[in-house]
């Protein structure tokens, strides 16, 4: 019987989303709504740069997930944005009220300004159990979390950036009843930064479903593809995607093998850069969840260059296609899977990415190997059932 009524907070939510944090959001709801009644609270937002309202509806029903969408009341500019960003780091002056209203200034720029939601939270704190927030650094989160502080579990969704560090955060750290990281590398940085050691935590995380049919050779055939690496995520700068593309351009100057001249990187998402014109670099943007996992299964590995992950599901979902991962060993979380998984190679610099790419490109019992490795870790550690069973936990805590 659903005895707990469960209220999850996310600054977009919705199947066309494309994003990490939002698609764990509404993977782990749907999860959960077999175990108790979840409302979301979201915005008719569906792109994060401009927070445009795209959603007409207010309320929708998703996967027996009860959907309460606000509208945004000011999109964000990007100019605008920029200049109070660069304020906030520039502020030296000492000065705690001028700084404390310059960060105020950069949540609500950084949006989404969502004011009627953190409304609604206020007016029907009393309606639910618990209330569970996801990414410390939005709006909805920030302004929203403290109304309902002794009810909330926040999934920070942390990584060392810049903006952890922002005054207001000290704050915000200290107020939720528990915590619900992706990894033990989240719940060292969160712990070491905030000092909030007295706050309960479980480390959850996703697990990962596959379609029951992938079908590779078809997804080769409709993008003419051979052999190729793959990487799945927003094609932007944030992702270090740039460094990705001059490295595999380097390493197709440099070696000099049929398998080599053959290779082609195949980028999957959302492209915000420049990518240049070279025909061995494929960018498929946005595809559905079949094709993106046969675009994984049917590569030699799967690259994560970006620096900043709290997870990084892509790693986990190659991991269970039993294909190696390349990552960027200044990630301490992604650094923290291949040490625990032995399921691929970390780089540093070209030299390293270049060995890496060399070995699972040449050595096929390696990079099988490898991709074993990467199959019982993530069936080991990242099981649906256990990770929902460690938030309804949490929550029958908090509710009793």
């Amino acid at each position: 019987m659903k005895n707990k009524k469960v209220c999850f907070v996310i600054q977009r939510y919705g199947e066309e989303v494309n994003g990490g944090a939002e698609q764990h959001c509404r993977f782990l709801a749907e999860r959960m709504a077999e175990f108790c009644n979840i409302d979301v609270l979201t915005t008719k937002a569906k792109d994060y740069i401009t927070w445009k309202n795209e959603y007409k509806e207010d309320i929708e029903w998703l996967n027996n997930v009860k959907i309460r969408r606000f509208g945004v009341t000011a999109e964000r500019n990007t100019d605008t944005f920029s200049n109070v960003s660069m304020s906030l780091r520039n502020n030296y002056s000492g000065d705690e009220e001028l700084q404390e209203e310059v960060e105020n200034l950069w949540i609500d720029e950084q949006g989404p300004l969502v004011p009627d939601l953190v409304k609604y939270i206020k007016e029907h704190k009393d309606d639910y159990d618990v209330f569970v927030f996801f990414t410390y650094l939005y709006y909805p989160t920030v302004k929203g979390l403290p109304e309902v502080a002794d009810k909330s579990i926040l999934l920070p969704l942390a990584h060392d950036e810049y903006e952890l560090y922002i005054g207001i955060f000290k704050k915000l750290f200290s107020l939720p009843r528990a915590f619900f990281f992706n990894t033990e590398e989240e719940r060292n940085l969160v712990r070491h930064v905030f000092k909030n050691y007295g706050i309960p935590y479980l480390i959850g995380g996703v697990g990962v479903d596959l379609p029951e049919h992938i079908d590779v050779e078809g997804f080769k055939k409709k993008y003419n593809l051979d052999r190729y690496i793959t990487y799945v995520g927003r094609v932007s700068e944030s992702k270090n995607v740039g460094q990705l593309l001059d490295y595999f351009e380097k390493y197709k100057e440099e070696q000099c093998n049929d398998c080599t001249d053959n290779l082609k990187l195949v980028l999957v998402g959302k492209t915000e850069i420049d990518i240049g014109g070279r025909d061995d670099v494929i960018s498929l943007g946005f595809i559905d969840e079949d094709e993106k996992y046969a675009a994984i299964a049917g590569s030699v590995a799967l690259v994560q260059p970006s620096k900043y992950e709290s997870l990084s599901m892509v790693v986990l979902e190659s991991f269970k296609l039993s294909r190696p991962v390349i990552v960027n060993g200044e990630c301490k979380v992604l650094k923290g899977h291949i040490d625990r998984s032995d399921g691929g190679y970390c780089y540093y610099n070209y030299d390293e990415f270049k060995d890496a790419l060399y070995n699972l490109e040449n050595d096929a019992s390696k990079n099988r190997s490898l991709g074993k490795n990467g199959l019982k870790y993530v069936n080991a550690n990242y099981d649906w059932n256990d990770i929902c069973h460690k938030l309804m936990y949490l929550i029958n805590e908090i509710a009793n």
